[in-house]
Parts: structure tokens; C-alpha cells; sequence
């Protein structure tokens, strides 16, 4: 007797390191956040500032992989096959809900296959020409278009905030702008200011420069009410356009990933929303700073796909332009 006692309690102290290791508080390794991007966009630098504060918060080094390619796809396939343990998570934006219904055999899938974190940053849509178009306002669109005058507009790629914003705009305006997609903001934006291209919908952080030099001319901000961060500019709606466009992020895990590590993570993401570096760091880029429950999130990511489902069918999008 006295020896199956002895046994038993041997088997249980062998036991004991895995049974702690198996409730030890989350985060026990370093986490690992996928940027679907390349890096120096908006997307890489909300994460990026972010990821510092969250590292300071858990306590863990928090590992940025940027893998761009497919419209983000292969990114977030990454994440959604990765462990559900809490090592990993993708920082996704608008494409992320442009794909739903854009492409047709996603690896994965986005309602099943992944689960809200936490919304961080949106960054606005300012439409925007070059100085030499002759164009200022809406209603020098329209002029040009009835005028005779081939106009096309910019976007980050097929699918992509800027490419559905562009298509809202023609359809409202009921004129043929021709689409000329690029492989990303920074090509788009060159050719913009080159004259290349008529106009573009773009991030009001990486737009903001060159329309306070001059260099490009702010047709109007892509916004319900005048902008925070442009006041000075009049929004396409005051134009008589119904075109709210932005370009948002926010952090998505793996399906499975425990109910508890999703809460500490998203609570972690709102308080790094409040340190004065982030604070600052998003004023100075003219991001607005978003937070709020995995829940909240995930409403918005619904409304967001459904959004662009109905522009996607109106206007006949495919994944091939």
C-alpha cells in the first residue's frame, strides 16, 4: 500500500512542471504580429507603434513580420493556420473586408477561421489632383468630364479603399473616370504628382505633405463633417457627394484562440492607445486613435463587408480589375 502511495506521489511531482506550464499566465514567449503589407505604409507604422507599447504592457517582446502579397491574403493565411496560442496575431485594414466577397477561393475563411481583437487607427481619405488638372471641386469634375476631357483616377490596387471609393464617386456622378490601379499608395501617389493620373482617393498621412506644399490640390476630404486634422478643407459632402472613405487597421487572431487571451489582448490594445507616445504620434500622422471591446469590432467588420459587398456588386468588380 505504502508503495502505491509512494509511486502515485512520485507521478504527481513528475506531473507538476507540465500542469503549470500548461496554466502559466499568458504571455509565456515572445508574440508575433504579421503586418500583410511591406513595410513603411500606414498599416506597418500603426502597428509598429503600437506593438512598442504592448511589449512594454505584457512584458514579452512583441516581433513584427512583415508578408505582403495577394491583396494581404497571404499574410492573413499565415495567422489564421498559426497555433491558437496567443504567439500570433495579423494587423489587417479595409482589403480584409474587400476580400470577402472580392475574392472568390480565400484560403481561409474570414468569418471562421479568425476573431477580432481590437480596432486601432483609421486613418482618412482626402481626394486629391495635381496642380496642373485645372481641377479644385467636384463640380470641376463633372465641367472637364462633360467637356470632353478623358479624366482617371488612382488606386492602391484592384479591390483596395481607393479603388471602391473611386468607383462610389463615378457612379454618384454618372460619368466614366477610368481606373488605373497600381501595386500599392507610394506608386499611385507618384504618378499623382506627376500628373500621370487625374485624381486619387489617399490617406490623408501620406497626402498631407504634398497638399500643404502645394504640390497636390485637395479636391475635398472624404468625410461626414469637416476633419480634425484638415479643417481648412470642405468635404465631398458639403460638394453634394454621399463618399465617406478611410483606411483602418486592427488586430485579428487565429480562430480558437482562448476567450481570455483575446480579452487580455484587446484591453492591452486600448491602453496603448492612451500613452502619450501613441497619443502624439497619431495626431502628428492624422490617424484617429480607435479602440473598444472584440465585440465592437466585430460588428464593424461586419458593417464594413457588407459596405463594400454592394459597391463590389453595383460596379462589377472582379479580383482582375
Amino acid at each position: 500500500m505504502q508503495r502505491r502511495y509512494l509511486i502515485q506521489a512520485a507521478a504527481a511531482v513528475a506531473l507538476a512542471p507540465s500542469m503549470a506550464r500548461a496554466q502559466s499566465p499568458w504571455p509565456s514567449k515572445p508574440i508575433r504580429i504579421v503586418v500583410p503589407f511591406t513595410p513603411g505604409g500606414t498599416t506597418d507604422f500603426v502597428t509598429r507603434l503600437v506593438a512598442t507599447e504592448l511589449a512594454r504592457s505584457l512584458g514579452q517582446p512583441v516581433m513584427i513580420e512583415n508578408k505582403p502579397g495577394a491583396g494581404t491574403v497571404i499574410g492573413v493565411d499565415n495567422v489564421a493556420k498559426s497555433a491558437p496560442d496567443g504567439s500570433s496575431f495579423v494587423t489587417v485594414a479595409n482589403s480584409f473586408t474587400v476580400n470577402q466577397t472580392l475574392v472568390k477561393k480565400l484560403p481561409y475563411d474570414g468569418l471562421k477561421d479568425l476573431r477580432p481583437v481590437a480596432l486601432m487607427g483609421l486613418s482618412e481619405h482626402v481626394l486629391a489632383t495635381h496642380p496642373g488638372s485645372g481641377l479644385k471641386t467636384v463640380a470641376d469634375i463633372v465641367a472637364q468630364a462633360k467637356a470632353g476631357k478623358k479624366l482617371s483616377y488612382a488606386s492602391f490596387g484592384n479591390g483596395t479603399s481607393a479603388h471602391l471609393s473611386g468607383e462610389m464617386l463615378k457612379a454618384q456622378l454618372g460619368l466614366d473616370i477610368v481606373h488605373v490601379p497600381y501595386k500599392g499608395q507610394s506608386p499611385a501617389l507618384a504618378d499623382l504628382l506627376g500628373g500621370q493620373v487625374s485624381m486619387m482617393f489617399g490617406n490623408w498621412p501620406e497626402f498631407r505633405n504634398h497638399v500643404q506644399s502645394g504640390k497636390l490640390v485637395a479636391i475635398g476630404m472624404a468625410t461626414a463633417q469637416r476633419s480634425t486634422y484638415a479643417p481648412d478643407i470642405s468635404t465631398l459632402a458639403e460638394q453634394g457627394l454621399k463618399i465617406e472613405s478611410n483606411s483602418w487597421n486592427g488586430l485579428l487572431a487565429p480562430a480558437a484562440l482562448p476567450d481570455a487571451i483575446v480579452q487580455r489582448m484587446n484591453a492591452a490594445v486600448n491602453e496603448a492607445m492612451k500613452q502619450p507616445a501613441v497619443v502624439e504620434a497619431f495626431h502628428k500622422g492624422g490617424i484617429a486613435a480607435r479602440s473598444g471591446t472584440p465585440q465592437q469590432f466585430a460588428d464593424f467588420i461586419a458593417s464594413e463587408t457588407a459596405r463594400y459587398a454592394e459597391v463590389i456588386r453595383r460596379a462589377g468588380i472582379s479580383a482582375d480589375g
